[in-house]
């Protein structure tokens, strides 16, 4: 009978022993969730940041291109070139 007790006793200290290391475990994943909720943000609004930037270096380079710098003559031209088939297209729509 004994014996009977002692597994018990034991059995109960080691479910006491899992019961406190779920615990544990539950507020470090509770703690991990709201870090990747953190990081998911900060992801979010330095790719944004990364677009933003990607279209002012764009504009930059429309800009630096329409000065007439010796470097992107051949995207100034390209770039005249596209505005004046724009031009055309939009006049050609008014003329219909």
């Amino acid at each position: 009978m004994s014996e009977i007790v002692e597994i018990i006793d034991t059995l109960e200290g080691r479910l006491k022993k899992l019961v406190q290391k779920l615990v544990v475990l539950e507020q470090k994943n509770s703690e991990l969730s709201q870090e990747l909720s953190k990081t998911a943000v900060l992801y979010k609004n330095q790719s944004q940041q990364i677009e933003e930037l990607k279209k002012q270096n764009e504009s930059l380079k429309i800009a630096k291109s329409l000065l007439g710098s010796d470097e992107n003559k051949r995207d100034t031209k390209l770039k005249i070139n596209s505005l004046i088939r724009e031009i055309d297209y939009c006049i050609a729509q008014l003329a219909d």
